[in-house]
């Protein structure tokens, strides 16, 4: 599940729920829904903090371990 992997993200660099939710042009609310796994996060802001955090969709959805993006 993907909840304690953009909490993890989020707060390895040192940012406010509210920072991440400006970057997805959404409310601190629902973005806060996504952390805890009461709302489904929608793949296009899945793919937006993929890039942001130059990780994977894999590694946010706990499919992988490894932590780095893909080469592109």
């Amino acid at each position: 599940m993907y909840s304690p992997r953009i909490k993890d993200l989020r707060i390895d660099k040192d940012l406010l729920q509210k920072d991440v939710a400006e970057v997805l042009g959404i409310s601190q609310t629902v973005y806060s829904r996504y952390e805890r796994g009461f709302q489904t996060i929608p793949v296009e802001h899945l793919i937006t903090l993929a890039n942001y955090y130059n990780t994977s969709t894999d590694y946010i959805l706990g499919r992988t371990k490894n932590l780095k993006a893909y080469a592109r």
